[in-house]
């Protein structure tokens, strides 16, 4: 029931008129989250050039120039898909310059996916995008704790419209004795899914941000994707953090079922 009442925190179905603009919640004055991102920091253009939003409303990472990695609950099935246009190249989705868009011709979700953890998707295009680079993913645990950084299109408050910019956040780890404490996260799948979020709330991923990363810097300084944007009570609630499909349990099955697409 959990996944029935909170995944569609994360997902926004928008339509063609309105292409995947969105942004992530900002934050609150009173939280104790870097300055920085109060309100919000719109991201640089080319700052995070892995960053792709789906025209269904979700947002993803590149994992390979033609493969595109999101959450299973923005999709419905595995099979052959041409109804997907993924835009990257842009922070503004209005904008032109630089934007890349291409059809989809395949979908994988993950085996097994019921709405209880699982929640990864492969996306492959019609042709690979080349002007962007791709996000390496976690495979072991080792870089999943500390404070990430999330960002997305999705929208600006609990229920509120998609966003135009690619709108970027921090979030720190919150382990799973603590997320499951609070109300409504007893259902955590520990062993695939990681909470971040601050107790206080105030920032956090919404409506429209489901299927982008949750990524922080590894050892050599790279961006490497720990999350993927999964589900959560709300947005940018006290005691409400946001869950995030765990890469690195799922990097040797996305890893395989890539190969095969």
């Amino acid at each position: 029931m959990k996944k029935l009442l909170t995944a569609l925190k994360r997902f926004a179905a928008v339509g063609a008129a309105a292409l995947a603009i969105a942004s992530l919640q900002p934050l609150s004055s009173a939280q104790a989250a870097p300055s920085p991102v109060v309100g919000g920091t719109r991201a640089t253009q080319g700052e995070f050039p892995f960053m792709v939003r789906l025209s269904m409303g979700c947002g993803g990472a590149l994992y390979t120039q033609q493969i595109v990695l999101t959450a299973a609950h923005c999709v419905s099935g595995t099979g052959a898909n041409t109804s997907i246009t993924a835009t990257a190249g842009v922070v503004d989705l209005q904008s032109t310059t630089g934007r890349v868009q291409v059809k989809s011709t395949y979908v994988y979700r993950a085996p097994g996916y019921n709405g209880n953890g699982k929640d990864w998707a492969l996306i492959k295009l019609a042709s690979p995008i080349t002007t962007q680079s791709t996000l390496k993913i976690a495979t072991t645990t080792q870089y999943n704790t500390g404070t990430f950084t999330i960002a997305g299109w999705g929208s600006a408050s609990e229920g509120g419209a998609q966003q135009r910019y690619l709108l970027k956040a921090t979030v720190p780890f919150v382990s799973d004795a603590t997320c499951r404490t609070y109300s409504g996260y007893s259902g955590l799948v520990a062993s695939d899914e990681i909470c971040a979020g601050y107790a206080a709330g105030g920032t956090d991923t919404c409506q429209g941000d489901s299927g982008g990363p949750m990524f922080r810097r590894d050892a050599s300084n790279a961006w490497i994707q720990v999350g993927i944007v999964s589900w959560g009570i709300g947005c940018a609630r006290a005691n409400a953090p946001g869950v995030y499909s765990e890469v690195s349990t799922f990097a040797s099955a996305i890893a395989s079922a890539a190969a095969t697409l």
